[in-house]
């Protein structure tokens, strides 16, 4: 079955979902309040609403570069685990993932490319 045609599967995203929230909670301690799943041929957009780390709000009025350093690090060790969680547990291989995040709004859009 292709990347493509799973992906249309109403438990392909709420698979998704899930190791998304599992992957957020290991790494911040706490889950997503809310997150949408768009998929596109070989790529799925995640939109998600994140609860900021309270120790990183507190940071980030007086240490804003350091906060921002933090939130680098963290995305990129969160892009690192959801993507072996994604290939281990949905057997997908996946070319990449991207991850912005803003903590204003404490919202954040992450996109994954399959491999095709």
């Amino acid at each position: 079955m292709s990347t493509i045609s799973i992906k249309f599967h109403h438990t392909f995203k709420k698979d998704l979902a899930h190791l998304y929230n599992r992957v957020n909670q290991e790494i911040y301690g706490v889950g997503v309040k809310k997150q949408r799943i768009e998929t596109f041929d070989d790529r799925v957009i995640i939109f998600a609403q994140h609860k900021r780390v309270q120790a990183l709000k507190m940071l980030s009025k007086n240490f804003q570069l350091l906060t921002i350093s933090v939130d680098s690090a963290l995305i990129a060790e969160f892009k690192s685990l959801f993507k072996v969680q994604i290939e281990e547990t949905l057997h997908l291989k996946v070319k990449t993932i991207l991850k912005d995040y803003d903590p204003l709004s404490e919202e954040a859009c992450t996109i994954i490319y399959f491999e095709e």
